[in-house]
């Protein structure tokens, strides 16, 4: 019965969910106060100020325009991605606004920012040890005691994406019901850095992103892994929750609209990841209205 409600409720959804937060930047906006867990707070919505938006190559790599104005990050540096891919994706964000630019739907945009301005000027060593420190309070590595039917629920679950985990990474990955939390050994720490280290920088910032949402490393490594869709691992991520609601009825819309919330920001990670990765050329496109 729990496991139906693991499944994909609709099959062609992908990456591309409908964003919600972009801690972004127009042109000439001033940067956002930071927070250690934020690069930065999202801005108010503003008036849409442009008609056309395009990409083009510059000699650092692919810039966003708003008409004849190129985008700038918070703090005001030019806004150049690595890949046209990317840029595609974000100058879609900036296309698809209506009449207020709504700067918190636009993640891809945010996570842009975040990687040119490095607002918390960490190194890749840095982001790294970041995400892998979420073992220590890893969702899947957190168990009840009662009742039963989630106990079996966790497990039947749980179970097998740590189990993939540890197959695919041939590490070791603990569960425990202690409060103390599981014991990670040493070298699934190390491994998983290893792993980790062989993405670039933008790409770190992704993935601490998706983490950080899921508050799972192990379920982030298998979405990057194509082993679980953005769906499923939102739904395993909040696997008591949806017991709970099956339990208890939801609250009308709220916890909708918190699913739908929380996949849309994963998704955007996710998709920012592998776009960040890419080391294809798509052709080139100029967007306008």
């Amino acid at each position: 019965m729990w496991r139906s409600c693991l499944r994909l409720r609709h099959a062609g959804r992908r990456l591309l969910n409908r964003p919600r937060a972009a801690l972004t930047a127009s042109a000439g906006r001033e940067p956002n106060p930071l927070t250690p867990s934020r690069a930065y707070a999202p801005p108010t919505e503003r008036k849409r100020f442009y008609q056309n938006v395009s990409i083009t190559q510059g000699e650092g790599g692919f810039e966003i325009n708003l008409d004849h104005r190129k985008l700038k990050t918070p703090q005001a540096k030019l806004f150049t991605v690595p890949s046209e891919a990317l840029a595609i994706a974000v100058a879609t964000e900036w296309d698809s606004q209506q009449d207020t630019i709504k700067f918190y739907t636009m993640h891809l945009t945010t996570l842009c920012n975040t990687s040119l301005d490095n607002p918390t000027q960490r190194n890749k060593d840095q982001l790294i040890r970041a995400a892998v420190k979420f073992l220590d309070t890893d969702t899947l590595c957190y168990r009840v005691e009662e009742p039963a039917t989630l106990v079996e629920l966790q497990k039947n679950e749980w179970d097998p994406i740590i189990e993939w985990a540890e197959k695919r990474y041939d590490v070791e990955i603990n569960s425990s019901t202690n409060i103390m939390g599981p014991s990670i050994p040493a070298r699934t720490r190390e491994v998983l850095v290893s792993h980790l280290a062989s993405y670039n920088m933008w790409a770190l910032q992704g993935i601490e992103f998706v983490v950080t949402q899921l508050k799972s490393l192990v379920l982030t490594l298998a979405l990057m892994d194509l082993r679980l869709t953005v769906e499923q691992a939102v739904l395993l991520s909040r696997l008591e929750e949806e017991y709970q609601i099956q339990k208890w009825g939801n609250i009308e819309w709220a916890h909708d609209y918190e699913l739908q919330e929380l996949r849309a920001r994963t998704a955007a990670g996710t998709l920012f990841v592998h776009l960040c990765s890419e080391s294809t050329t798509v052709k080139h496109k100029l967007l306008q209205q």
